[in-house]
C-alpha cells in the first residue's frame, strides 16, 4: 500500500498513511523541560511521531481520521510474550489477524517479537506471506474452510495447522491434502461463553459431548494434533479459562488421545467505559494454575490468539460533528464505519473533545450524548452513552478510544462514507490495561 507523507484533500484510496517511518529509530535529546521525565523510548518516539492534537490542528480533517500508537502496540506485545509462558510447557502467542489486518499494525507487532498468527481466510494468509514470508508462521483456525483454501494455503503457503469441528471438516482437509502425513489438525470445542460480551459459541464448536469420536479419527489423521476452544470475545472472568481447560482435559482423557496442543484461543479483554475487567495477570494465573493440575505431556504446546487484547487501545478515531440535535451528534462516521461495535453490541468507547475554531472553549461540564453516522440509515445509530462538553456542537472533533481492533476490519462502503486518513502517533492510549499492569508491578518491586 502506497505511504503518503502529506495530507491532500483529494482523497484517491481509502487510506493514506502520514508521517509514517517505516522504523522507529534512536533519537537525540529533547528540549522540552518535561523530556527529561520521559523514558528514553518515549523521547523517541516524540522525536518521530507527532501527537494527536497536532495533527488535528494543523489538518482540521474532513475525513474520519485512525491514530495510531507504536508505543501501545510493543507494550501489549511484549506483555503477552513475557506473560504467557510456562515453566513446563513450550508456548506460542498467535495473533489474530482479524482483529486489526492493517498492515502498519502488523509490521509492529511483528518487530515487537510477534511471529505467529492466526489467520482466518487465504487474504490474510496472502497478507501475512507477502509482509513475512518465511519468517512468519501461520495456522489456519477457521473451522470451515473451502477446498479452494485449503488447497492454497497446504501448498501454496505451507500451511500445515488447520482448526476443525466435524468429520466434515476432517475429511474435507486430509481429502484435499491428500493423506498428508504432516498435518497439525486442531478440534475446536463448544464451551460456555456466559462471561463474554459477544458469545462466539453458537456457530462453531463441537460440543464436548459428542466430540470423542472426531478427537479418536483426528488423532489417526494428525501428525500433531490439538484442542482447542473461544470462551468469547471480551471475556470478563478469568475463571473461563479454567473450565475450558478443564473441559478440554477432561474429552481428551475420555477420548484416549494423546494432546501435542492446547490451544486456549482468544477472548482476551481490553478496558472500556463502564467495562473494567480484572488485571491481565489473573487471566494468565488462572490459565497456568489449572494446566499445573492436569496431566498433560511433557511436550504439549500452550498457545493463544490474542486480538482485542493486543491492539485495542493502540488505536483511536478521530470523527467530525456535522450536526446536533438535542442529545445526538452527527458524526462523519458510524456503524458502517468504524464504529460498528459502537453501534451493534452498544459498545461505550471513551471519547474526548477537540474544539479547533471559536472564541468560546469547550465546557468543563458533559452531559450524555448520543451518534448518528452519515448514511441515510436510520440503524446507523451509536445510543452511548458518551459523556462529552454540554456545548459541544457542529465543527467540533470527537477522538474514540479503544478502536485499535475490529474498528478498521469492519468497514464498509455503504454510501460512499469509506474514505479514512491514517497518522501515527506518540500519545498514550485514552486508556491502557497495560500502564495500570505496570503501575502494579513497580508497586509489587517498590
Amino acid at each position: 500500500m502506497k505511504q503518503e507523507h502529506g495530507y491532500e484533500p483529494a482523497v484517491k484510496g481509502k487510506i493514506h498513511y502520514l508521517n509514517f517511518p517505516k522504523k522507529v529509530t534512536k533519537g537525540g535529546e529533547q528540549s522540552s523541560k518535561d523530556e527529561g521525565q520521559k523514558n528514553p523510548e518515549q523521547k523517541n518516539l516524540d522525536k518521530i511521531f507527532p501527537t494527536v492534537d497536532k495533527e488535528v490542528f494543523t489538518l482540521k480533517p474532513s475525513l474520519p481520521v485512525y491514530f495510531i500508537r507504536p508505543a501501545s502496540i510493543k507494550r501489549a506485545a511484549q506483555f503477552f510474550l513475557e506473560n504467557f509462558q510456562n515453566n513446563k510447557h513450550e508456548s506460542d502467542v498467535l495473533y489474530s489477524v482479524k482483529s486489526n489486518p492493517d498492515r502498519a499494525v502488523l509490521q509492529h507487532l511483528f518487530d515487537s517479537g510477534i511471529k505467529h498468527f492466526d489467520v482466518a481466510s487465504l487474504a490474510e494468509v496472502r497478507l501475512i506471506d507477502e509482509l513475512f514470508g518465511k519468517e512468519a508462521k501461520m495456522y489456519f483456525m477457521h473451522p470451515i474452510k473451502s477446498r479452494e483454501a485449503i488447497f492454497e494455503a497446504y501448498f501454496n503457503f505451507g500451511i500445515r495447522d488447520f482448526v476443525l469441528d466435524s468429520l466434515d471438516e476432517l475429511k474435507k482437509i486430509t481429502d484435499v491434502t491428500k493423506n498428508a502425513r504432516d498435518l497439525g489438525l486442531h478440534v475446536r470445542l463448544a464451551v460456555s461463553n456466559s462471561s463474554a460480551m459477544i458469545n462466539l459459541s453458537g456457530k462453531f464448536g463441537i460440543l464436548p459431548s459428542k466430540s470423542l469420536a472426531l478427537l479418536r479419527k483426528t488423532r489417526a489423521s494428525a501428525n500433531r494434533m490439538g484442542i482447542c476452544f473461544h470462551v468469547g470475545s471480551q471475556c470478563m472472568d478469568p475463571i473461563e479459562y479454567r473450565n475450558a481447560i478443564m473441559t478440554a482435559k477432561n474429552v481428551a482423557e475420555k477420548a484416549k488421545v494423546k494432546l501435542d496442543v492446547l490451544d486456549i484461543g482468544g477472548g482476551f479483554p481490553s478496558s472500556y467505559p463502564g467495562m473494567t475487567p480484572p488485571n491481565l495477570r489473573s487471566y494468565f494465573d488462572e490459565i497456568f494454575d489449572t494446566i499445573s493440575q492436569i496431566n498433560l505431556d511433557a511436550n504439549c504446546r500452550l498457545w493463544c490468539e490474542p486480538g482485542r487484547a493486543l491492539v485495542a487501545e493502540s488505536g483511536s478515531l478521530l470523527v467530525r460533528i456535522e450536526g446536533k440535535k438535542n442529545a445526538m451528534l452527527y458524526l462523519n462516521d458510524g456503524t458502517y464505519g468504524g464504529l460498528f461495535d459502537a453501534g451493534v453490541p452498544n459498545f461505550i468507547y471513551p471519547a474526548r473533545a477537540i474544539r479547533i475554531r471559536g472564541k468560546i472553549p469547550l465546557s468543563a461540564n458533559t452531559t450524555s450524548f448520543g451518534f448518528y453516522g452519515p448514511t441515510c440509515d436510520s440503524m446507523d445509530v451509536m445510543k452511548g452513552p458518551f459523556q462529552l462538553p454540554t456545548n459541544i456542537a457542529e465543527g467540533d472533533y470527537i477522538e474514540i478510544g479503544q478502536l485499535g481492533a475490529y474498528s478498521r476490519s469492519i468497514r464498509t462502503e455503504f454510501n460512499g462514507f469509506d474514505k479514512n486518513l491514517q497518522i501515527e502517533v506518540c500519545d498514550e492510549p485514552l486508556v491502557s490495561m497495560y500502564q495500570e499492569e505496570d503501575l502494579i508491578e513497580q508497586s509489587i518491586v517498590g
